[in-house]
């Protein structure tokens, strides 16, 4: 029986612990990799290529949402599974909007856990009941993995979207810079143009809007000065 690849993003070691277990208790299925954030999920299914990754949504350095387009843009036959703790329409929505092909709750069932991951490998879509029940009420748009659209219809790059995570985890430019490989004089030209597309001037707000998008979790940055 040729098993479905599995690939665990996950900050939390005791999470991707419990999911590996679970998982290895099944006869088709095998973790191949796990990741500790986003970057280095994406990194990992540039390598390894598995069929299904579990997601986490809220990563350091980068989040679920941005590894998953990135993921889907650079292996488009790679399925991602959302993982989160909060069920908001939301957040739901991003997700889906970000190429995913399902949203399942940290509480979801081991059952239905791998019964998603046998769902989406097959091309199809699954939610954690509890938010499948309200799918009816949720008009997301195709999914375009072209990066966040505000409410005021401004679209987020990829790399501004990378830039703003790192903003809202409290990095300096320089800092930014280092971990995006790229100048600090085109870091402060994405923070100038996230502060135009979004009409946000200052760092504070910026973070606000990073949590509230669900790019960042409020407890990443307990101040914000």
């Amino acid at each position: 029986m040729k098993k479905i690849t599995v690939l665990l993003a996950e900050d939390h070691t005791i999470v991707r612990e419990g999911f590996r277990k679970m998982l290895e208790l099944e006869d088709d299925l095998a973790v191949v990799g796990e990741a500790q954030d986003g970057r280095q999920a994406v990194a990992l299914v540039n390598k390894l290529r598995p069929a299904v990754v579990l997601m986490d949504i809220a990563m350091p350095l980068l989040n679920g949402l941005e590894a998953t387009r990135q993921v889907l843009k650079a292996v488009p036959a790679t399925k991602v599974l959302i993982l989160s703790a909060h069920s908001d329409d939301a957040y739901v929505q991003s997700a889906t909007e970000s190429g995913a092909s399902g949203f399942l709750l940290k509480q979801t069932s081991a059952h239905d856990v791998c019964r998603a991951i046998r769902e989406v490998q097959k091309g199809k879509t699954f939610f954690t009941p509890s938010i499948s029940r309200r799918q009816d009420r949720l008009h997301p748009p195709v999914p375009g993995r072209a990066g966040l659209v505000n409410k005021n219809g401004a679209v987020l790059t990829s790399r501004e979207m990378e830039v703003l995570q790192l903003i809202a985890e409290g990095k300096a430019n320089k800092e930014t810079a280092s971990e995006l490989g790229i100048s600090m004089k085109t870091v402060e030209k994405h923070r100038e143009n996230l502060m135009a597309k979004l009409d946000i001037h200052d760092t504070a707000g910026l973070t606000r809007y990073a949590i509230g998008a669900g790019i960042i979790e409020s407890s990443v940055q307990l101040t914000i000065v």
